[in-house]
């Protein structure tokens, strides 16, 4: 079983805790990793760009001139593709980009993400994530003493508001949980923090 410090929010060593081979020692997987993002990535988009086709840009119900006779080519309407503000021809309209994502496919696919961070030395497990004040200094300084930089996911067992509120200020960080970790973000972001409850629940959730 792989095993990795625990530090206190002073940057401290207190302990150490094992790790679930299953969940933090999968082996890579990249076709999966990519299906994965791309999932997530599509299931983001809300499929609400339109554009007017030459029947729905209003007026253009007469015809510009008549057929013959005038020298010009052959116009039916002042709204035609070709025509300044006419219809558009090929362009978008609302649809549904969501795709669907086997469950067993996505929980295999965190477990190599996690596995990953904890290869690339890029998984940070602390105490407990609990801040005596809801304060961004406060959140700093424990960016600054975990040597973390500022491109951090963080994840806890369940919602911590103190938490939430004081990382909020900065835009690299995003807080989390574990029933809602993706790969997208396990990916993204430089450094995975987790506290010993987080550890647990997400060992919980994707190692059976």
């Amino acid at each position: 079983m792989p095993s990795v410090n625990v530090y206190n929010l002073a940057g401290d060593v207190v302990g150490e805790i094992e790790l679930s081979e299953r969940v933090f020692g999968a082996e890579p997987n990249i076709p999966l990793l990519h299906q994965a993002v791309k999932v997530y990535l599509a299931n983001q988009r809300r499929g609400t760009a339109d554009t007017k086709t030459r029947g729905e840009v209003r007026g253009g119900g007469r015809k510009p001139w008549k057929q013959k006779g005038t020298g010009r080519a052959r116009a039916g309407s002042i709204r035609a593709p070709q025509w300044r503000h006419g219809g558009v021809v090929f362009g978008p309209h609302p649809r549904d980009y969501s795709m669907r994502f086997p469950q067993k496919m996505r929980q295999a696919a965190i477990r190599q993400a996690l596995s990953a961070k904890l290869r690339d030395n890029e998984l940070i497990v602390v105490e407990s994530l609990e801040l005596p004040e809801a304060k961004t200094r406060v959140f700093k300084s424990v960016l600054d003493r975990l040597n973390l930089g500022y491109n951090v996911l963080v994840v806890s067992a369940n919602p911590i508001e103190s938490l939430k509120r004081s990382a909020r200020n900065f835009k690299d960080v995003r807080t989390t949980t574990a029933q809602s970790l993706d790969v997208y973000n396990l990916l993204k972001y430089h450094k995975l923090v987790l506290d010993r409850e987080a550890v647990a629940a997400v060992e919980g959730v994707f190692g059976s």
